[in-house]
């Protein structure tokens, strides 16, 4: 059924405060990788990937703690959000966005595909064309 407004209101608040965690905890992580490189290790690719998107959502929460921050800017975050979708720090974001995301992928992946063996298909009909 429908949820309460109060209900909606501890929704968003628990799924902010699982976002701060979670970047917590991949903070921790990516300053022990850090700490590592700075002491000669090598790190593997998918540390290095961690280590990387960390650092960029350390960089998306500055704008977004000034609308935590500023009172009543909470309310022009959805707006902000539709114009930069990108804003948010990876740890905040919801199922359905991720599932979202992976069909755009997708979708441009298969369209590119399709171009591909377009383009095949039309070189070798050229190909048997020329040797024809």
């Amino acid at each position: 059924g429908k949820k309460s407004l109060r209900q909606k209101i501890v929704d968003e608040l628990k799924h902010y405060s699982n976002g701060f965690h979670l970047l917590w905890i991949d903070t921790k992580v990516a300053a022990r990788m850090l700490w590592r490189l700075l002491h000669g290790q090598v790190l593997t690719r998918r540390e290095r990937r961690r280590l990387l998107r960390t650092c960029a959502d350390l960089f998306r929460l500055v704008p977004f703690l000034v609308f935590i921050i500023v009172p009543f800017m909470e309310f022009l975050l959805p707006v902000f959000l539709k114009i930069f979708p990108e804003m948010l720090p990876s740890t905040f974001e919801t199922e359905s966005k991720k599932e979202e995301k992976q069909k755009k992928r997708l979708n441009a992946k298969l369209e590119l595909a399709k171009f591909l063996q377009e383009t095949i298909a039309e070189m070798a009909k050229r190909n048997k064309a020329d040797t024809g």
